[in-house]
């Protein structure tokens, strides 16, 4: 009997190894015909955008129009470059332009050709060599107020002013791109104490339209296209910093109407910022200007007590929104302040902005430099 229970044991060890090395088997091969559909399909994958980069004929003689409305986006870019046999692939022309954080392309006529690989596409789409000449060319300076470049509009395509900025200010108007630009037009531009919703938000750049007459919405969206461009490009940035887009554009707009053309943007950003933790207000005379209505060579002590929110005499930290709209060089000083024991700063009759560490020392250089300022 022990006899026969010890053959019925090694007969089931037997069958068990037997089990194990089929699992084994089993195992291996699933693992090997994993790797292998890796590696197929990521091979297969890296080959076909690979080939969706490259140019559709690269001996191709055909040249084809393709008109890229005002306002179209990456995606729609895309899509509208493959209905044209342009490029292979919409999904890979967005993810290449997102990878090498391409941007600013400019709408009009373009004669474009299956020859041409996605590069050469992106960058004939940044320079703007278009068929068609532009019918109306805007360009909106550095440190313009919506009223300027109201007025600015209003000249080029023939309007009246005072129309253009009342739609520009327009509730409807407004939220109606609140709606196309979510995540950088948000409630904050319709607080009650915020004097133009839009301020601040208009980029500025030169614009080709091409057609006689834009409308006031098709303006405006190239321009809040060109600022959400603009902007993703500091996202990270501004996330680590703790700002909202509206906030920073609030503070690249006060360093834009406090530089000069010699100013250090980035040491006037390190003032406002040392201000702001330690508490003090940030005294910065173009919001006064602003809060007035005014532009005034020199700022003086009267002003200082008009009653505004954004008077930041009265008020201390930001004002409620932007007071003009800021290049990429202010927006980045508001990012990247420089690193400074500064508080106070003036600018000399030549431009040169001088710094200083107290009020002492600010007003003995006010007294040197702008006697009569105040």
């Amino acid at each position: 009997m022990a006899t026969d229970k010890k053959d019925i044991i090694r007969q089931k060890m037997l069958e068990s190894q037997k089990e194990a090395r089929i699992v084994r088997k089993i195992v291996l091969t699933i693992f090997i015909l994993l790797v292998l559909f890796i590696v197929i399909i990521g091979g297969g994958g890296y080959l076909y955008i690979k080939s969706a980069l490259n140019p559709i004929d690269p001996n191709s003689k055909i040249q084809k129009k393709v008109d890229i409305p005002i306002g179209s986006s990456v995606t729609g870019i895309g899509e509208t470059l493959e209905s044209h046999g342009i490029i292979k692939n919409a999904k890979v022309f967005k993810y290449y332009v997102k990878l090498k954080n391409e941007g600013g392309f400019m709408a009009g006529v373009y004669e474009l050709s299956p020859a041409m690989d996605i590069p050469e596409i992106v960058s004939r789409l940044k320079t703007g060599k278009v068929l068609a000449q532009a019918a109306v060319k805007m360009t909106i300076p550095e440190g313009k107020q919506l009223k300027e470049i109201a007025a600015i509009m209003a000249k080029e395509t023939k309007q009246k002013e005072a129309d253009v900025l009342k739609q520009l200010n327009d509730e409807a108007f407004v939220k109606g791109f609140m709606a196309k630009y979510p995540n950088m037009l948000t409630n904050e531009i319709l607080n009650s104490q915020v004097k133009y919703p839009l301020e601040g938000y208009l980029y500025p750049a030169t614009y080709s339209f091409y057609k006689k007459n834009p409308s006031v919405e098709e303006m405006v969206n190239v321009m809040l296209e060109k600022t959400q461009d603009v902007l993703s490009n500091y996202s990270e940035e501004r996330t680590a910093k703790k700002l909202s887009n509206h906030q920073l554009l609030t503070m690249a707009s006060l360093i834009e109407e406090e530089a000069t053309v010699k100013a250090d943007r980035k040491m006037i950003s390190s003032v406002f910022y040392n201000r702001i933790k330690k508490g003090m207000p940030l005294q910065t005379d173009p919001t006064v200007l602003y809060a007035q209505g005014k532009h005034k060579q020199k700022v003086y002590y009267k002003d200082l007590e008009v009653n505004s929110p954004y008077n930041t005499y009265k008020h201390k930290g930001l004002p409620p929104g932007p007071i003009a709209n800021a290049g990429k060089i202010s927006i980045e000083a508001a990012l990247e302040p420089e690193k400074s024991d500064y508080y106070y700063f003036l600018a000399a009759a030549d431009g040169t902005i001088i710094f200083t560490k107290t009020l002492a020392e600010h007003n003995n250089e006010k007294a040197k430099h702008i006697s009569n300022k105040k």
